[in-house]
C-alpha cells in the first residue's frame, strides 16, 4: 500500500487538442462529408465478424496481443465471492465493439473455486472468453505474474474477488489506455461497500484497505510523492510490466499472514522506467469489506506487514548509492512520527484502533530495514540450497 500521508493533487490530464485549420473556399462543403465518412461506425454484423476473427487469432496465436482488453480476477478460496464479480463482468455496457477476455487465476485454492468457473463457462458468452488458470505459488504477486504471461491483450485489468466493477468499468479502462499510451498503470476510483460500520476516524487509514477517492478528474501520480494506486482495480500495460518488472518480486512472498507491498513494488518498477501512473475516476468500483476486516487484530497485523515492507518500496525510488543515507533519514523521520503520535494521542495511541494502526505502521516502518535484510538473506540461502549440487551447510 502507499505511504500514509495526505494526497497531493497532481496535474490533471491535459485536454485534447482540437485541430482547427481554416478551410479554403473550395473545400468547405466536402470536409464535413469526409469527416462524417471517416467516423461512421461499422455495421453491427461487421463488428461481430471482426470480433470473431480476432478471437480466433487469439486462440491460434496465444502469445500475440490481438485482443483489446483482458480482465484478470485473482482469487484464493473465492467460491462464495467469485460469482458476484463474474456477474458484474457479464453486465458490462458499451463493450460490443471490444474483443476482450476474462481470466480467473486460482491462487492455490482448496475450495470449489474451479467448479464455480467451470459452471459459469457453460453459459458464458462465446464472444467473451472466460479462461481458468491455476497458480500454485501462494501470493497475489505470483498470480498476477502468471496472468501477465498468458494475457492476450496490451491492457490487463486486475480485480480481486471482492471487487465489484461498475457497469462501464471495462470500456472506461480500455478507452483510457488508448488515450494515454505512456500510462504504464492506472487505478480506479474505489469506494467501500461495508458489511458493518467502520471504526471512528476510519478515513485516516482507508487507503490501506484499497479505498481510493481523489476527485472526479484524471490525475497523474507524481513520482516525488509517496502515493500510488493499489492493485485492486489497477490496469497495467502489458508491455510496461514485461519490460520493467522483474520475474521475482522481493515482496511476492507473505510478510506475516499475507503479502504486503507487492502491488506497490510492481508500480514503482514501472515508474522508475519512465512509465506514467494515473488515477482514472471513470473506472468506478465497489470494494466489498466484511466485518472481519475491521477487527482490531486483523487491522494491526495488516499494518504490521505494510510497515515491514516499507524499506523495499521506499528504496525503489532512490538511487542505489543513496540507500545508506536515505535509510538513516527515513528512520529518523519514523522516530519523529512515533514521538509526535505518542504526544498527540497519549493513551489513545494504544486504546483507539485507528491510532493504534498508525502507530504500528510507524514502528514497523522503523524496523523495516533490518527485517528486509534478514528476509533477503533467507531468500538467498533458500536459492543456494535449491541449486543442483548444493546442500545445506
Amino acid at each position: 500500500m502507499a505511504e500514509l500521508s495526505l494526497p497531493v493533487r497532481a496535474t490533471s490530464a491535459p485536454a485534447a487538442w482540437a485541430s482547427s485549420t481554416p478551410a479554403s473556399l473550395g473545400a468547405t462543403s466536402d470536409a464535413p462529408k469526409r469527416r462524417a465518412m471517416t467516423h461512421r461506425p461499422l455495421p453491427s454484423y461487421t463488428q461481430r465478424l471482426l470480433r470473431q476473427l480476432r478471437l480466433r487469432l487469439a486462440t491460434a496465436f496465444p502469445s500475440s496481443e490481438v485482443l483489446d482488453f483482458c480482465v484478470v480476477i485473482c482469487t484464493y478460496n473465492g467460491e462464495q465471492r467469485l460469482p458476484q464479480v463474474l456477474d458484474c463482468l457479464l453486465a458490462q455496457l458499451g463493450t460490443e465493439q471490444l474483443a476482450w477476455e476474462v481470466i480467473v487465476v486460482d491462487n492455490n485454492s482448496t475450495d470449489g473455486t474451479a467448479q464455480v468457473v467451470k459452471t459459469y463457462q457453460q453459459h458464458w458468452p462465446q464472444d467473451i472468453p472466460l479462461r481458468y488458470a491455476f497458480e500454485p505459488r501462494q501470493g497475489a504477486g505470483y498470480a498476477r505474474q502468471h496472468a501477465i504471461g498468458i494475457a492476450r491483450s496490451p491492457l490487463v485489468g486486475f480485480l480481486d474477488d471482492d471487487n465489484h466493477p461498475a457497469l462501464g468499468w471495462v470500456l472506461a479502462a480500455q478507452r483510457f489506455g488508448q488515450a494515454h499510451p505512456q500510462a504504464g498503470a492506472f487505478g480506479s476510483r474505489i469506494r467501500g461497500d461495508f458489511e458493518t460500520a467502520p471504526p471512528p476516524n476510519f478515513d485516516r487509514i482507508g487507503a490501506m484497505l484499497a479505498l481510493t477517492e481523489r476527485g472526479s478528474e484524471p490525475l497523474i501520480y507524481d513520482p516525488r510523492q509517496k502515493i500510488l494506486p493499489p492493485a485492486a482495480g489497477l490496469v497495467v500495460r502489458r508491455q510496461a510490466w514485461l519490460t520493467s518488472v522483474p520475474e521475482q518480486l522481493s515482496l511476492a512472498d507473505a510478510i506475516g499472514f499475507r503479502a504486503a507491498g507487492e502491488d506497490l513494488e510492481v508500480v514503482l518498477h514501472m515508474q522508475r522506467h519512465g512509465w506514467e501512473v494515473w488515477y482514472n475516476p471513470a473506472m468506478r468500483m465497489q470494494h466489498q469489506i466484511p466485518a472481519s476486516r475491521f477487527e482490531r487484530d486483523y487491522l494491526l497485523r495488516l499494518f504490521r506487514g505494510i510497515g515491514l515492507s516499507r524499506h523495499r518500496t521506499r528504496m525503489l525510488s532512490v538511487a542505489g548509492w543513496l540507500w545508506p543515507l536515505m535509510t538513516l533519514l527515513y528512520m529518523a523521520n519514523d522516530l519523529r512520527k512515533i514521538g509526535r503520535h505518542l504526544l498527540r494521542y497519549r493513551s489513545e495511541a494504544i486504546a483507539d484502533t485507528v491510532a493504534a494502526c498508525e502507530l504500528t505502521l510507524y514502528v514497523y516502518s522503523l524496523v523495516s530495514p533490518f527485517y528486509m535484510v534478514g528476509r533477503w538473506w533467507q531468500q538467498r540461502q533458500r536459492y543456494r540450497v535449491s541449486q543442483p549440487g548444493n546442500v545445506p551447510g
